[in-house]
């Protein structure tokens, strides 16, 4: 069972076993606490608070020398704020931060990135299309919506009350992430770099973010997952107005499959939502069977033509609300997109501009 697709989006409606995982910690930090728990020789697990149901984003700290480096960050918040400055005073014993690495340019995991990068005077690590691609969005906030992105929800089958309320919300993704660094250092898939006494090695993946970075390293048996794998809910997987025709999931599916023969199955998982855990592998393998067996139900739903908003509920066990529409609209269009991609289904376009869907044959 996909248990919720990140950001407490909705889950899908069958109950499917769950892979046992072990979960090695019997306790977790506090949230915003400014303590910490050594996970790996010099690796510290700590947690940033979060708005919402998840309610926390965890992240690390990696012996480097004479100070820290960090990965991810968490938003742009008072709390957060002074939860990182307690734990520089705190668990990271007044040594200072290094560098600052991004797994992605979600503001969860880059929202303090240029507030530590600039208050240490250290470089922002992340990859080039997840580095620019924040850039671009952090231009927007405040914008008002642009009419591309009006249409791409038209088409789905919004009504007028939600496009009004997009409208209304739209541009506000640079507030939760403070002033990015005008320059980075770029992380390249398959390439080792040094934290203190340790290779790390970025294996990336797409789908949920453009090129998101997950850090392995062999010697401690190590994965930093981020938003890649995790363990009791699976990452949001969507199209977006910007490219109204891309194939995320099966950039998804695929770069799950990737991890899986890059990455030994015996790694301790560090993710960013959850506890870390064991059983790479097996979460691989459920997360894409959970998706597979919702492109399954998609297909049967599709004998007659149905917009974007009439198929939730081949993949969603709970009605969808305002608050949930987006995601979930974007997931739908996500599986839909990926059934074209794979010949299995069709859509076409009415006279009033909304797309409708229905099998191939």
């Amino acid at each position: 069972m996909r248990d919720g697709i990140e950001e407490d989006a909705p889950e899908p409606p069958e109950k499917t076993h769950r892979p046992r995982l072990v979960y090695p910690f019997e306790a977790a930090p506090e949230t915003g606490s400014g303590q910490a728990i050594e996970v790996a020789p010099g690796v510290l697990w700590l947690r940033q608070p979060l708005g919402g149901s998840l309610g926390f984003i965890n992240v690390w700290a990696i012996a480097d020398g004479e100070g820290w480096a960090v990965v991810d960050t968490g938003l742009q918040t008072k709390e957060t704020s002074q939860a990182w400055r307690a734990a520089f005073a705190g668990a990271l014993g007044g040594r200072p931060v290094t560098r600052v690495i991004c797994t992605h340019l979600h503001p969860d995991h880059v929202g303090l990135a240029g507030w530590i990068a600039r208050k240490f005077d250290v470089r922002l690590w992340m990859t080039r299309l997840e580095y620019f691609q924040c850039r671009m969005l952090v231009a927007d906030t405040g914008r008002e919506a642009p009419e591309d992105g009006v249409r791409f929800f038209h088409a789905a089958g919004w009504d007028d009350d939600a496009i009004e309320n997009y409208k209304a919300r739209f541009g506000g993704f640079g507030k939760a992430i403070y002033q990015m660094p005008d320059s980075y250092r770029r992380l390249s898939d398959g390439e080792t770099f040094r934290i203190g006494d340790q290779d790390w090695r970025v294996v990336t993946g797409q789908g949920h973010s453009p090129d998101h970075a997950c850090l392995w390293c062999p010697d401690l048996d190590v994965l930093i997952s981020g938003d890649q794998v995790l363990p009791r809910i699976s990452s949001n997987v969507s199209v977006h107005p910007t490219e109204p025709d891309a194939d995320p999931l099966t950039d998804w599916i695929t770069s799950l499959a990737k991890v899986k023969a890059a990455v030994p199955d015996t790694v301790l998982v560090l993710p960013a939502h959850n506890d870390p855990f064991r059983g790479l592998h097996a979460r691989i393998d459920h997360l894409i069977g959970g998706h597979e067996r919702g492109l399954g139900r998609l297909e049967g739903k599709l004998s007659e033509p149905k917009r974007a908003v009439d198929v939730f509920g081949a993949l969603f066990a709970r009605p969808i609300g305002p608050d949930l529409l987006g995601m979930a609209t974007g997931e739908a269009l996500a599986h839909l997109n990926c059934l074209i991609g794979r010949g299995l289904a069709t859509r076409e376009t009415d006279g009033d501009g909304v797309n409708w869907y229905r099998a191939a044959g």
